[in-house]
């Protein structure tokens, strides 16, 4: 209501501007003639004048109305230079704040919901970069000012920074103006004034910030590198720290543009994911569900039956494909591409020297333009009581260890209820293992919505998981003999025994050992770097699970291209990292794939949304594979086809979500997904009956009630 009232009130007092012609008051002419009388009521009444004058321009300069360079020039003429600049200098920052002040009052709650994502960024970029950039449009007069205080008002820049940036960036502009009221008589048009030549000089001016900020970072750079002598000459353009995901793209993208690269790891090439992540535990997932399909057999029409197996060959099985993986990431390979493939560990001693001791013992030390430091990460293990007594197996180890094995530990506990610990559950669930997975979180998956972790905590209790959330490892125990940890819900406390323990809570950046202590380089939790993933160091950059923010292989070539990219050729052109389209797949059964928001994360930032779900019992295909648990959900912005997340739950999850993580890279509508033919009967029909229950729930239905009638009166 209130807004209503102010948007009548600006309207009155436009329309009347209009309707009454002030307009032609505030001309050039009318100045002129009335200067004489102007300076009799000021010679007379100095502080009125004042005052009205002052009310006159801030009225006018907060209902964004035309004039305000008529009314500066008055000032001069009227009250002087220093009188005139310091009235017109406060009147008109005053009345722009007023401008802003409404805008964001009457349009910001509607700009925001309706271009929340959007309006995120830019106020991401408002909060870092904001009044050097209002300070740049203020300093040129080209740019109307009313269109900057109405814009800057959807932002969210504070109210004080605002006025202060207003205040300085129009005041030379003022005081040209002013000065140039001084001297109305000699003035027989506005353009007398604003001459190309001025506005040009303006212009000039205004790249006077930009300007001063490339001399400030020319400065820091300096400041930087300080303490260290630089190279005439260098080794490399460019050294990778690690051979995982991340460490490959960037020295594979490096040799691809002829750049000389080295690559330097000190332990398996393929990093984690190949060696004890994504691949092993993939591979796992399978040999399970296929245990699983025979006990279940019956659901297809077959005789079930308990699986019998060896699991030294289920685990010989996960070396094997490892072993034929293997050749995608060798140093073969990758020297056959050019790269200088170094096996040892790297320490960066300068910002363009990194001393590497290689595995046969010689140390060398080589000179580089630009580093990456691609290090990964490695498995968080918590400080529990007695666990080093105990023993236990992280997602590293447990390959290994567990490969000597002749048959699976009977009674298992997995320490994490995150995608790694619900995975590894259910994969030793269904080979025979009695699993029991602790979480202290309240549910599983945590980051997923209440009803997709729901789904899947029945998926683990339905393979013979025993899931115990809200629970939390209080110590370990080692007592005659027998392995034991003692969880606690609330005031309760239960002793649970076990032959293997699995720690699976999350995964930790490796940091230590690098050098990036000694150089400065800001480490919390991950390596600090900016949007170009460049450190306090310029050149010296990070990518993968060691720069954050995801820990997804394919987040870490993602971030690659940008590091390398930045790394090579920026002294020419930079590139932020996008960010924008993430998804990931948990690879349990069901998977659950996501991309961008869900319900959850769209209220946690203020985002409107309405959801659509289309359940994949209604799916042909689903029901003919007897895979109908689970879900497509869709969030759009209310009343649009825009897409801002997808969740889906279902067998092949993450193959059909490709759909949507490439229709919201290119900004594609549920409109041209239910508009694209899908091969029937497949599993990704789901993604084009989805958009059909959108379409459905936004039909123009005062439309087709015209279109009934029409065909009622076709029919006679």
């Amino acid at each position: 209501m209130k807004k209503t009232l102010l948007l009548v009130l600006f309207a009155l007092a436009v329309a009347s501007f209009f309707y009454f012609d002030l307009g032609s008051q505030l001309t050039l002419a009318n100045l002129k003639e009335q200067q004489a009388a102007f300076d009799g009521q000021y010679r007379a009444t100095p502080f009125l004048v004042i005052a009205i004058f002052f009310l006159i321009y801030v009225v006018t300069t907060a209902a964004s109305l035309p004039g305000a360079l008529i009314l500066t020039l008055a000032a001069g003429a009227l009250f002087g230079v220093l009188t005139g600049t310091i009235i017109v200098s406060f009147a008109s920052s005053i009345g722009a704040t007023i401008a802003f002040l409404s805008s964001r009052y009457l349009f910001r709650d509607a700009v925001k919901s309706r271009f929340g994502d959007r309006l995120k960024a830019i106020d991401k970029g408002v909060e870092k970069d904001g009044p050097f950039y209002l300070l740049t449009l203020r300093l040129v007069p080209v740019f109307p000012f009313f269109l900057i205080n109405l814009l800057m008002g959807l932002t969210a820049i504070k109210a004080r920074t605002f006025y202060i940036v207003s205040q300085i960036g129009m005041l030379l502009g003022t005081l040209v103006y002013v000065n140039a009221g001084t001297q109305l008589a000699n003035i027989e048009e506005v353009s007398d004034i604003g001459s190309p030549g001025l506005l040009l000089s303006f212009a000039a001016l205004g790249v006077t910030p930009w300007i001063g900020k490339w001399i400030v970072n020319r400065i820091k750079r300096r400041k930087v590198y300080a303490r260290w002598t630089r190279p005439k000459k260098y080794d490399r353009n460019l050294v990778v720290i690690g051979a995982g995901a991340a460490g490959l793209v960037s020295s594979y993208i490096a040799a691809t543009v002829k750049a000389k690269v080295t690559l330097v790891e000190a332990s398996k090439m393929g990093g984690d994911c190949l060696n004890y992540g994504c691949v092993p535990s993939k591979a796992l997932i399978k040999s399970a569900k296929v245990a699983e399909q025979m006990r279940k057999a019956d659901v297809y029409g077959l005789q079930k039956t308990n699986p019998h197996y060896s699991f030294k060959a289920v685990m010989e099985r996960i070396q094997h494909i490892i072993a034929d993986i293997e050749p995608h990431d060798s140093v073969e390979r990758y020297t056959g591409l050019g790269v200088d493939v170094i096996k040892g560990y790297a320490k960066i001693v300068d910002p363009w020297t990194v001393e590497i001791q290689r595995n046969d013992g010689e140390i060398e030390r080589l000179t580089t333009r630009s580093i990456i430091v691609a290090t990964g990460g490695s498995p968080f293990v918590p400080p529990l009581p007695g666990l080093t007594d105990v023993g236990y197996v992280t997602s590293d180890r447990l390959w290994k260890e567990f490969a000597e094995l002749d048959d699976i530990p009977e009674r298992m506990i997995i320490l994490g209820g995150g995608p790694i610990g619900c995975e590894l559950s259910q994969a030793f669930a269904r080979l025979g293992a009695n699993v029991t997975q602790v979480e202290r979180e309240g549910r599983l998956l945590s980051r997923e919505d209440d009803d997709v972790s729901a789904l899947a905590r029945s998926a683990q209790e339905g393979s013979g998981v025993n899931v115990l959330t809200d629970h939390e490892a209080v110590r370990c125990e080692l007592v005659d003999g027998e392995k034991r940890l003692t969880v606690r819900a609330g005031s309760k406390e239960q002793v649970i025994a076990f032959d293997a323990l699995v720690i699976a809570v999350g995964r930790s950046a490796r940091l230590s050992g690098f050098g990036l202590e000694e150089l400065g380089i800001e480490t919390d939790r991950t390596i600090a770097t900016d949007d170009l993933l460049a450190t306090s160091y310029p050149n010296i950059f990070a990518a993968g699970d060691v720069a954050g923010p995801y820990q997804f292989t394919h987040v870490a070539s993602h971030q690659a291209w940008y590091a390398s990219v930045n790394a090579l050729f920026g002294q020419f052109r930079t590139f932020k990292a996008d960010y924008r389209v993430i998804p990931w797949t948990t690879f349990i059964d069901p998977e659950i794939a996501r991309v961008g928001l869900n319900e959850q994360e769209a209220r946690e930032q203020d985002v409107a949304f309405e959801v659509t779900i289309y359940p994949m019992h209604e799916l042909d295909r689903a029901i003919a594979d007897s895979a109908t648990e689970g879900f497509v959900k869709v969030l759009t912005p209310p009343g649009k086809d825009k897409i801002l997340g997808v969740t889906i739950v279902g067998d092949h999850a993450g193959e059909l979500l490709a759909e949507y993580v490439l229709a919201m890279k290119y900004k594609l509508g549920l409109n041209k997904i239910l508009g694209t033919i899908h091969t029937y009967p497949t599993m990704a029909e789901a993604n084009k009956y989805a958009a059909g229950e959108w379409k459905r729930a936004h039909a123009p239905e005062g439309l087709l009630r015209w279109v009934e009638r029409y065909h009622d009166w076709m029919r006679g």
